[in-house]
C-alpha cells in the first residue's frame, strides 16, 4: 500500500463545480476525488462510476451543480492511527482508496494500493507517461546563487521537467563537523570536505532559488544529505524528495524521509542486491510512494560497468516504476534508458566542464541537454504502443502511389459472375488490394463496369453510397477535378463546387471542360505542388523561392477569373491556399511564426485580387506532404489566425480535420477554438481527424464531436459554405463524398 500526503491532486471542496470535480479526476489519472468542505473535514467520495450513475438519471445534466450533492457520503475512511494490517485488510479490488482522517474528522492522507505512479506538482510519472527529465545542478552553481538562477533559466531553455539540488549540513553530516581543514581525514574525504565548504550555497539562498525556479515554471527538488536538511526543505514544502545513492542504506533518515509522504526518486549507486531488499522492503512496510533509479556511482561511469539492463531487476524487486541516474559521458546511454523503460532520467547539468568541482565532468551543457531531452522525446513517440500495426496517413498515401490493386480488363454489367480472368494486378493502388481477389471471384458484380475501372471495398459489399439530393442550413457541393466535372455536377442539389488544381491544370485549355455557362457557385483550391517540386511558401526566407510561389499563385488567379466566365453568379471567388511555413526538422519558434505571417500579408499585397478572395487554409502541426512528414508552423493557433485576418481583412478556410488535430497536440480545447475562428472562416473543409495527424477520416470515424461542431459552426459562421474533404472520397464516383453527406445531413 501508499500512504500519499500529497493529497491535493485527489481532493476537491463540497462547493467546486461537478465540471470541475471531472477535470481534476481526468488529471490525476486515478478515477477519484475525496470531498471536504473548507475547513478540510472529509464529506465522502467522487469516482467516475459515482458520476455515471448519477448523470444517467438526468434528463438534462447540470454539470455546475456542486459536486458535494453527488459524492458518495458513506464512502470507506479510517483513523490516521489505523495499524497497516487492518487497512490492508480493508483494501481490496473493490476499495481501492481510503481517506486516513484525524480524531476531528480533517483529512491527513489517502491509503492507495501501490501501482507504478507517482505524482510531483502535478505531473504524472510512470508507465505511457513522458520521461521526467532531472537536470542536477546539484552544488554545480559553486556557490553563486546569481549562477544558480543563470543553470535554472539555462535547465529551462533546455526542456527539464525538473531542476534537482543538494542540501547539507556539514556539521550533522561529518564526524568533524565539517571541518575542511582536518588533516586527520584522508585525501578524499579532505578533498570533498574542501570543495562543499566553499561551493555550498546558503540556506536561504538556496530557498532562494527555489523559489526562482517556481517563477520560471520549472519544479525544483532537493536531496537532504541529514536529518536538519530534511526539516529545512519540509517546512519550505519540498514537493517531493530525490535519495543519494550514498543514503538508500542510510535507513534513519530513509524512514524520515518516507514519514513525509512525499514521493522519493532514490538512486541506488554503490549498492548490492540484498542492500536494495531491504531498503525497499523497509519503505514499502512504510507505504512510501517511490521509483527507484539504476546508477553508475563513478565519475564518469565506463560504459562496460553500466548494466543498463539492471532495471529490470530494479521493477521487479520494487515493484514500481525505473528510472536512470547518469554518470556517464554523452547522452546516448540516457536515451536507450527510456527505450527499457525508463520513467525518469537524471543528468547532470553545468554551464562550464572546466569549473572546479568534479560533478562538472560528468555533466551536459545547455544544448547537450536539448539533444537529450529531443532524443528522449522522439524515441517516446518512435516506441508507440506496440498493440497492433497500424498504418499512419503518410503510408496511405504512400500505398496508393506505390501499392497495386485489382483492375477490371472487360467490361462487365450489374449481376455478372467476376471471374479470375477478368481481374489484372495494376498500380496505383487505389481500389482493393491484390490479396482480396479470391474475395471478387465468383461474386456478381454490383454495378456496371467499364474496362480498366478499378475494384474498391464496396464491390463486396452489398451496397454503395450514392448520390441524391441534401439538405443542409449552410451551401454546401464537394470537391472535383476538371475530369469529373461533367459526371458530378448533376448528381445532386450542389450550391458550388471547388475545384482541386493541379499544377498541371494550369496549362490544360480549360473550354474543353466547360461548353456552356453554370448556374452554381465554384470555389478553387490551389495546387500545394507546383512544377519543378515547388510547394508553395509565400513565406519562404528565400527571396527567389518566394517569389516563385508569388508567381505560381498569380497562375491560379489568373485561371480562376477564366472559370469566372463559365460561372457568371460566381463573385469574388474563393481561392483556398496552403499559404506556407512548414519547416522540416522541428517547428518555428514564436517570434519567428510572426515574422512569417508578416511575409505572407505582403506576399498577396502584390497580387491583383480584385475579382477572387484568398482564404488561407488552417493548418495540422504535421501535415502530409505526398507521403511524408513536415512541421507546420502557421495558421494552427487560433489565436495567431484571428489577430491575421483582422490585421490584413482576410478570411480563412477553417479546415475542421487540420484544426481538430492541432488541438490534439496541443491539448487546446476545440470547441473554444470553433468558437475564435468560425467568425473568419468564409469556407470549410468537413472530415473528421483521429491523433495528431490522421486527417481527412471519414465522417464518424475519429474524434470529432459533430452533432456540437455543427450546432457552433451555424451560429458563428452562418454564410460559410462547406465540403466533405475527406481522403480519397472521389474514388468509385464519390462514394466517400455521399457517405460523408448522408453522415452530416441534419448537422450542418
Amino acid at each position: 500500500m501508499i500512504i500519499d500526503k500529497n493529497i491535493s491532486p485527489y481532493t476537491i471542496l463540497d462547493q467546486e463545480s461537478i465540471c470541475v470535480a471531472l477535470k481534476k479526476i481526468d488529471s490525476n489519472k486515478d478515477g477519484m476525488l475525496v470531498c471536504i468542505d473548507n475547513t478540510g473535514m472529509l464529506q465522502g467520495l467522487l469516482t467516475d462510476g459515482d458520476f455515471r450513475r448519477w448523470v444517467v438519471t438526468q434528463t438534462m445534466p447540470d454539470l455546475n451543480m456542486p459536486v458535494g450533492s453527488i459524492i458518495n457520503a458513506d464512502s470507506v475512511f479510517c483513523q490516521e492511527d489505523t495499524s497497516k494490517d487492518k487497512i490492508m485488510s480493508i483494501l481490496s479490488d473493490r476499495i481501492s482508496f481510503i481517506p486516513l482522517v484525524d480524531k476531528n474528522g480533517r483529512l491527513t492522507a489517502l491509503v492507495r494500493r501501490r501501482d507504478d505512479y507517482i505524482n510531483i506538482n502535478g505531473r504524472v510519472i510512470g508507465p505511457d507517461n513522458p520521461s521526467y527529465l532531472i537536470a542536477e545542478i546539484g552544488n554545480n552553481h559553486n556557490g553563486s546563487f546569481e549562477l544558480a538562477c543563470r543553470l535554472v533559466d539555462m535547465a529551462v531553455e533546455s526542456g527539464a521537467d525538473c531542476a534537482k539540488f543538494q542540501l547539507r549540513d556539514l556539521k550533522a553530516l561529518y564526524a568533524n563537523e565539517g571541518n575542511s581543514s582536518d588533516a586527520s581525514e584522508d585525501l578524499g574525504s579532505q578533498y570533498t570536505l574542501d570543495l562543499l565548504s566553499r561551493h555550498q550555497l546558503k540556506n536561504s539562498e538556496l530557498l532562494g532559488v527555489f523559489d526562482y525556479c517556481k517563477s520560471k515554471g520549472i519544479t525544483p527538488l532537493c536531496t537532504p544529505w541529514d536529518l536538519p536538511s530534511l526539516e529545512v526543505l519540509e517546512n519550505y514544502g519540498m514537493p517531493a524528495y530525490k535519495v543519494a545513492s550514498a543514503d538508500f542504506t542510510n535507513h534513519d533518515l530513509l524512514k524520515a524521509m518516507a514519514k513525509t509522504g512525499k514521493p522519493l526518486i532514490c538512486s541506488t549507486g554503490m549498492t548490492t542486491n540484498g542492500e536494495i531488499r531491504e531498503s525497499v522492503g523497509l519503505l514499502q512496510d512504510m507505504g512510501a510512494q517511490y521509483i527507484l533509479l539504476h546508477c553508475n556511482s563513478t565519475y564518469p561511469a565506463p560504459f562496460k560497468d553500466i548494466n543498463l539492463q539492471y532495471m529490470n531487476v530494479l521493477k521487479e524487486v520494487g515493484d514500481c516504476s525505473v528510472g536512470y541516474s547518469s554518470h556517464d559521458r554523452g547522452i546516448n546511454i540516457a536515451v536507450a534508458a527510456v527505450t527499457l523503460g525508463a520513467s525518469v532520467i537524471e543528468k547532470h547539468f553545468t554551464l562550464d566542464r572546466n569549473m572546479e568541482g568534479n560533478d562538472h565532468r560528468v555533466s551536459l551543457l545547455p544544448t547537450e541537454f536539448s539533444q537529450m531531452v529531443e532524443g528522449v522525446r522522439e524515441v517516446e513517440l518512435a516506441l508507440g504502443s506496440g498493440d497492433t500495426r497500424r498504418l499512419s496517413q503518410g503510408e496511405v498515401i504512400n500505398r496508393e502511389s506505390l501499392g497495386k490493386s485489382l483492375w477490371l480488363n472487360m467490361s462487365i454489367k450489374k449481376g455478372d459472375i467476376i471471374t479470375e480472368n477478368m481481374i489484372d494486378v495494376k498500380s496505383p493502388g487505389r481500389g482493393l488490394q491484390p490479396n482480396r481477389k479470391k474475395d471478387l471471384i465468383g461474386k456478381p458484380a454490383i454495378r456496371d463496369m467499364e474496362q480498366g475501372e478499378v475494384f474498391y471495398p464496396s464491390d463486396l459489399a452489398d451496397n454503395i453510397s450514392k448520390p441524391r439530393d441534401y439538405s443542409f442550413t449552410l451551401p454546401f457541393g464537394i470537391p472535383i477535378r476538371y475530369h469529373d466535372f461533367s459526371n458530378l455536377k448533376n448528381v445532386s442539389n450542389f450550391d458550388l463546387l471547388e475545384f482541386h488544381l493541379s499544377y498541371k491544370d494550369l496549362e490544360v485549355e480549360i473550354e474543353s471542360y466547360f461548353k456552356q455557362s453554370q448556374d452554381m457557385d465554384f470555389i478553387v483550391h490551389a495546387p500545394e505542388l507546383f512544377a519543378g517540386d515547388h510547394v508553395m511558401d509565400l513565406c519562404s526566407d528565400n527571396k527567389s523561392y518566394r517569389s516563385e510561389s508569388i508567381d505560381n499563385l498569380n497562375q491560379v488567379v489568373e485561371t480562376t477569373e477564366k472559370l469566372q466566365s463559365f460561372f457568371p453568379s460566381s463573385k469574388n471567388t474563393k481561392i483556398v491556399v496552403n499559404a506556407g511555413g512548414f519547416t522540416l526538422d522541428k517547428p518555428m519558434d514564436v517570434s519567428e511564426r510572426y515574422e512569417r505571417y508578416e511575409m505572407i500579408a505582403e506576399a498577396l499585397s502584390t497580387l491583383n485580387l480584385d475579382n477572387v478572395e484568398i482564404i488561407p487554409q488552417t493548418m495540422p502541426p504535421f501535415p502530409w506532404h505526398f507521403g511524408g512528414q513536415r512541421f507546420h508552423n502557421l495558421f494552427i493557433d487560433p489565436d495567431e489566425i484571428v489577430t491575421w485576418c483582422k490585421k490584413n481583412n482576410y478570411r480563412v478556410c477553417f479546415d475542421v480535420s487540420h484544426s481538430k488535430l492541432a488541438c490534439n497536440h496541443f491539448k487546446w480545447s476545440f470547441s473554444q477554438f470553433v468558437e475564435k475562428v468560425a467568425p473568419y472562416s468564409a469556407h470549410l473543409h468537413i472530415a473528421d481527424a483521429s491523433g495528431v495527424d490522421g486527417e481527412g477520416i471519414q465522417i464518424g470515424d475519429g474524434e470529432i464531436d459533430f452533432l456540437t461542431m455543427g450546432r457552433d459552426l451555424i451560429k458563428h459562421s452562418p454564410n460559410a459554405s462547406f465540403i466533405p474533404e475527406v481522403w480519397q472520397g472521389h474514388k468509385n464516383n464519390g462514394e466517400g463524398f455521399w457517405t460523408a453527406l448522408n453522415k452530416l445531413e441534419g448537422l450542418l
